[in-house]
């Protein structure tokens, strides 16, 4: 007889479980689970106070979750024994000390990492600011801080990068780097998890996806998948019934002028939802996506506002 051991938990970049977080009254984030594995580039996507920002806080130990787990190669970030070799960070590159020039910068965060002083200028070149690296960082564009961040975080050459809103104030030239620079990342073996509300540059990128609305995770899976998967277009005699049973599980959901509701559900989940709610069912059809950004508008759209909901931002809460 043969037995398996198991797995070891550092054979997975980051996992999250029953992750929940409460401010005041209202759940930032809601009993959310995923994985980050090597190899992979997810994108974490999600309208303003979906949770996203908050989930990303509590995975860098800048915030305490209420309950569930958050954990970066088998460990919570306070417990890792040197975190800038595990894991890169760069949830806000505005953040940077603008008194201190690009090679001072890196220069700190190798010595933080226990890294060799030429591992700044190795970094400076990785990152385009060969050119730069004597300029005080007040003097830097907004791309500029967004690229030597992105340095700070690969500094300690890491399994895992965690990043906010990374391709923010980088030009074309600056977003393609970027993304071969985190493909190069994935390929090696090393696991990425960004966040973005640049939709077109998350399909170019990613190749898998987490989508959160109102503190819970309303899809997750490969980009194909999830950009590919419409939902179903359901009508129902009592729409306002069929809107409230969604509300309740936390499926976001976008009602037609028509009366028929576009849900992120598959026809069978439908159908079961309306017979534990004793709805009537009067047509059911697929609907079409046009791209992640439809698909994204179709998985958060907030049932008590009418406009289509904003794109996420680098605030949120």
């Amino acid at each position: 007889m043969t037995s398996s051991a198991p797995p070891d938990p550092r054979d997975v970049g980051i996992r999250v479980r029953g992750l929940r977080k409460q401010y005041g009254d209202r759940a930032a984030v809601d009993g959310i689970d995923f994985d980050c594995e090597p190899g992979t580039i997810t994108g974490f996507l999600g309208p303003n106070g979906a949770g996203k920002s908050t989930t990303l806080r509590i995975l860098t130990g800048l915030a305490d979750a209420d309950a569930g787990r958050a954990l970066i190669r088998g460990r919570r970030y306070r417990d890792l024994p040197a975190p800038s070799r595990e894991v890169g960070v760069m949830l806000d590159a505005r953040s940077l000390h603008g008194g201190r020039t690009g090679i001072e910068t890196l220069s700190l965060a190798a010595t933080i990492a226990g890294m060799p002083a030429s591992r700044a200028a190795e970094v400076l070149d990785l990152v385009g600011l060969e050119g730069a690296g004597r300029k005080r960082v007040a003097s830097y564009s907004y791309g500029m801080r967004q690229r030597l961040g992105i340095g700070v975080a690969l500094i300690g050459e890491p399994q895992v990068l965690i990043l906010d809103e990374p391709a923010n104030g980088l030009d074309p030239e600056g977003i393609r780097w970027m993304r071969l620079l985190l493909q190069d990342f994935a390929a090696r073996g090393g696991t990425v998890l960004l966040s973005s509300h640049q939709l077109h540059e998350v399909q170019a990128t990613v190749d898998h996806l987490l989508v959160i609305a109102r503190g819970r995770l309303v899809r997750q899976g490969l980009l194909e998948e999830v950009v590919s998967a419409g939902g179903t277009r359901v009508g129902v005699t009592e729409p306002e019934r069929l809107v409230a049973a969604l509300d309740a599980i936390g499926a976001g959901h976008t009602q037609r002028s028509d009366g028929l509701v576009d849900v992120p559900l598959e026809p069978v989940q439908v159908g079961r939802l309306a017979l534990e709610h004793r709805l009537i069912l009067t047509s059911l059809g697929a609907v079409e996506t046009g791209g992640l950004e439809d698909t994204f508008f179709s998985l958060t759209a907030d049932p008590a506002a009418p406009a289509t909901p904003a794109l996420v931002t680098a605030q949120e809460a």
